[in-house]
């Protein structure tokens, strides 16, 4: 009876063996074929490439910006130091060489120690293959035995890439796809983010860190929890003493060693040229969409490995962002100063009223269906926040309404510096900075004022006007453009000045009058040809600067005048290569399109010139001691709300706007307001710094082609001429009437001597 009870119960267990090995061989089988999801073939495998980030470089190859969805560098195994190695394949699969994907030996240790005897420390089992084939293929979630499932698929994958790939591929391919924490991704980043060199340069010490943050990225992270790491990293240490990979006295030396870093993650907005290269962003989307790649399919900005090869001169660019910081921290501090604490906007609430609504806080409470009254208390509820300031940010208790306030009264500037013989951008400063502002005002759009006139002057000339016609400064209306009455900015009229006189000292009654000489659909034509993009309004008052204009567009007009009439358009990309080396795309060199005579360009940027020798840009000789060859023009508009400064030197034509956010926030005086005050000492500061390097020696002593005889006798006039006094003819008095006048005269001194006290000698 025994014995059958036994024997029935041996049969029962066979039956359940065997029942298991069929339903797990079908459950294998189910997988294997794609049952949950597609396994990747070999085929596929084989076609395998990681996404990569793509990269973008200055003119003198300094890489200053990533775009990613996973930022990730990938690396060839040659390039990879062999301490990474060595530490990966001790600390994750030390059988590594011996198996064909799944190490069988180790999982049956895993299932003894983990099921068996119900020791947690045996580790996953999973090797490097395993662990690759998670990383380009994360797991998914299925409604029951997703662990299983997850795992035989990794299992299959594994086998299948080590069929593909050499163990040195398979060793490459995994350092580049392992997360390093938050979204930092292959060996190559982490290397660059911790310890700012290329993975090929680790140290072993380094080494070990970055491979002890496989086992958990957040927890091991060296520059969150560097006590944590510097253990794990020891840790690591050992297991490479465990399998021979170092002897006794390197292992005690590395212990010893403490954990240093050189930390250097570039987050978005940080860097050089954030603005350019949100900027840049943009563009190349546009560009992804008409060019394809090797499979006729659109290139992928974001995983494609592009490298992208800017115009940008990143000495230059730091400069333009020294100058920019160094004047506007003054500015603001005398604009803060001048309104002592006063809402700049007066009564006018709806200045903020306005800024709120377009605020982030704003949009979604409204999408989350918040009312009016609701949102307002939301915006008056005091909180801890973190407000830009210059000098350094600052921690505070305010409401977000106050906030915006706050920000409302802070002045914010573009610069852009051209090269225009090539109209390669050099430096591209669109605000002051990115993470708070991230509005770029090289392509916004504000009024110009006085910085359209040269352009208007040029039309003038083009049209043959005499540029030393005298023209009366006196103030006029026009009954055909609803009595429109230009005034100038220091109130006076007299005199003639001539047109250099005129856009020397930046005469608004003599633009007008040469506007309506020159025409005002003439005007605006050749500004388009100049290359401005923008629609300009037909009115007259655009000779005064009435359009909105960016600094963009106006810089590149600015460069014909130096370019002997010629218009090379702004270029800010010389090339891109895909992940490969290849190229893909090359700017071509323009010799620029003419679009005025070279006479007249040599006219304008002669009586340019006199807008620094003697105009409205003389400060940049008598303040700031510059004494390159210079031209340009400032510009202010109605209220001090902008200030413009467009210079020019032989070598390059850069561009300042200043202003704020609101045209009702600014400076309520001409002197303080004007852009000789607020958007030329920027321009000075950056010229004057950059020049003084070495290794821009050039700029300074760089000179504008000499005036021909022609071009000089044209302008051989005066700036300015007095009105004549015209004087009455003497009448001839009578000899009665003579001794009369002169016996009143002795009466009254003898009178007066008489009633003033005596004096000494």
């Amino acid at each position: 009876m025994m014995r059958t009870s036994t024997s029935f119960a041996l049969r029962i267990f066979v039956k359940i063996v065997l029942a298991l090995i069929v339903a797990g061989f079908l459950f294998y089988l189910c997988i294997y074929f794609g049952f949950f999801g597609e396994v990747p073939t070999k085929k596929t495998l084989k076609s395998l490439q990681n996404n990569s980030a793509s990269e973008i470089y200055t003119a003198d190859s300094v890489l200053i910006g990533r775009y990613f969805v996973q930022d990730r560098t990938n690396v060839s195994y040659e390039s990879i130091s062999p301490f990474v190695v060595k530490a990966l394949v001790a600390t994750e699969d030390a059988r590594f060489y011996e198996h064909r994907g799944v190490d069988m030996r180790g999982l049956l240790r895993v299932i003894v120690k983990t099921i068996l005897l119900q020791d947690e420390s045996s580790g996953g089992g999973s090797t490097l293959s395993q662990q690759l084939a998670k990383n380009l293929y994360p797991r998914t979630s299925h409604r029951f035995f997703s662990t299983p499932i997850n795992k035989v698929r990794e299992m299959i994958t594994a086998i299948r890439l080590e069929s593909v790939y050499s163990k040195e591929e398979i060793i490459e391919l995994y350092l580049n796809t392992v997360p390093m924490g938050g979204n930092i991704y292959g060996i190559e980043r982490a290397s660059r983010v911790f310890f700012n060199k290329a993975s090929a340069d680790l140290k072993m010490e380094e080494a070990a860190v970055l491979i002890g943050m496989l086992k958990a990225n957040t927890t091991y992270n060296p520059a969150r929890y560097p006590q944590r790491s510097l253990e794990r990293r020891n840790v690591v240490i050992g297991q490479m003493l465990r399998e021979g990979y170092i002897s006794n006295s390197e292992a005690d030396s590395i212990r010893l060693q403490p954990l240093v870093l050189s930390y250097n993650k570039n987050r978005a907005g940080q860097g050089i040229a954030p603005y350019l290269r949100e900027y840049l962003r943009k563009e190349l989307l546009k560009w992804t969409e008409t060019h394809l790649d090797e499979d006729e399919k659109p290139y992928d900005l974001y995983t494609d490995g592009l490298k992208i090869y800017t115009t940008i001169d990143s000495r230059i660019q730091l400069e333009a962002e020294r100058a920019v910081r160094t004047q506007m921290t003054k500015l603001q501090r005398i604009f803060d100063a001048h309104w002592r604490n006063q809402a700049p906007w007066g009564n006018n609430t709806s200045v903020i009223t306005s800024a709120m609504q377009k605020s982030d806080r704003y949009t979604l409470l409204k999408e989350a269906g918040k009312s009016e009254e609701a949102i307002r208390e939301t915006f008056n509820k005091k909180r801890a926040m973190t407000l830009f300031a210059w000098g350094g940010n600052k921690q505070v208790t305010m409401s977000p309404l106050d906030s915006i306030k706050y920000y409302q009264k802070i002045l914010n500037t573009g610069l852009i510096s051209i090269e225009p013989a090539t109209g390669h951008v050099k430096a591209w400063v669109g605000g002051i900075h990115h993470q708070v502002f991230n509005y770029d005002h090289i392509l916004s759009r504000r009024q110009v004022g006085s910085t359209f006139k040269p352009i208007l002057y040029t039309a003038a000339l083009e049209k043959g006007i005499d540029p030393c016609i005298l023209i009366e400064n006196k103030r006029v209306t026009y009954p055909q453009f609803e009595n429109w009455s230009p005034q100038n900015a220091d109130g006076r009229y007299s005199g003639k000045y001539s047109m250099k006189g005129a856009l020397a000292y930046s005469v608004n009654t003599v633009s007008a009058q040469l506007m309506m000489q020159t025409g005002i659909s003439q005007t605006i034509s050749l500004a388009h040809r100049m290359g401005i993009s923008s629609e300009i309004p037909t009115v007259p008052s655009i000779s005064l600067g009435a359009a909105s204009l960016s600094l963009l567009e106006l810089v590149g007009a600015y460069t014909v005048f130096v370019n002997t009439g010629r218009l090379v358009k702004p270029v800010s990309i010389t090339q891109i290569k895909d992940r490969d080396g290849r190229v893909i795309h090359a700017a071509k060199k323009s010799e620029g399109k003419q679009v005025i005579s070279a006479r007249n360009a040599a006219t304008m940027l002669e009586m340019m010139r006199g807008v620094v020798d003697a105009g409205s840009a003389s400060r940049l000789k008598t303040d700031f001691g510059l004494s390159m060859d210079m031209a340009g023009k400032t510009g202010t508009t109605q209220n001090q709300a902008d200030g413009w400064f467009i210079g020019i030197t032989p070598k390059l034509v850069t561009g300042v706007w200043v202003g704020a956010e609101n045209p009702l926030v600014r400076f309520r005086s001409l002197k303080l307001g004007q852009g000789a005050n607020t958007a030329l000492p920027v321009w000075a500061t950056f010229m004057k710094s950059l020049t003084a390097k070495p290794q821009f020696s050039s700029y300074r002593y760089s000179k504008f082609k000499p005036l021909n005889a022609d071009v000089a006798a044209r302008l051989n006039c005066p700036l300015f001429i007095e009105d004549e006094i015209i004087e009455e003819p003497v009448k001839k008095e009578s000899f009665f009437k003579r001794i009369f006048k002169k016996g009143i005269g002795i009466f009254k001194k003898k009178k007066k001597d008489q009633n003033e006290p005596g004096q000494t000698q």
